[in-house]
């Protein structure tokens, strides 16, 4: 009896420790597996980062000039994308400055609109007025290569949106001219 009793405890023993044994076999596995992804991770966010960092490096110093479609004549009517014949003379005048200067410049187009609406519809309305003046320029003969659209929506007004006036204001594009 007393045989068989020890002989169960060490069976007991023996499949306890194979069970433990399977089971931090198991999580060692898991936090590999968990380690590799964290590395793969942190490696996609260190080389994003350096990309970015490389970017500015090119950006930095290379500023020009920003011309601004956002006064009297040029701004843009309230849920309107349309350019007016107002906002194509300024372009006019933007693509005269740049056929004088002769130079390869890149070109961001920036979108902006008052805080009327919802930001979702900001946002897509910005991209469609910035979308509006990269188009017509390109039909001037701007290549499109050189040019970018990004839409800030109601995110950067220039004046506050309490007043119709400051509303206005806020309802533009801006273009900045990079070398």
């Amino acid at each position: 009896m007393m045989k068989s009793g020890v002989l169960a405890s060490v069976a007991v023993c023996a499949a306890l420790a194979m069970g433990g044994c399977a089971s931090h076999s198991y999580v060692r596995d898991q936090v590999g597996v968990a380690e590799a992804h964290t590395t793969r991770v942190e490696g996609a966010a260190r080389e994003a980062l350096g990309r970015a960092n490389a970017a500015h490096k090119l950006a930095e110093g290379k500023f020009l000039y920003q011309v601004v479609l956002s006064d009297d004549s040029v701004k843009f009517p309230r849920d309107k994308s349309a350019l007016s014949p107002e906002g194509q003379a300024r372009l006019a005048e933007l693509i005269k400055r740049l056929t004088a200067e002769n130079r390869n410049v890149y070109l961001e187009i920036q979108g902006h609109t008052d805080s009327t609406g919802g930001s979702d519809y900001n946002e897509a309305l910005g991209r469609t007025r910035a979308e509006a003046v990269r188009r017509y320029l390109n039909e001037q003969g701007v290549a499109l290569n050189r040019m970018s659209t990004i839409s800030y929506g109601e995110d950067a007004p220039v004046a506050p949106n309490d007043t119709a006036e400051g509303r206005a204001q806020n309802r533009r594009v801006v273009i900045i001219v990079l070398f």
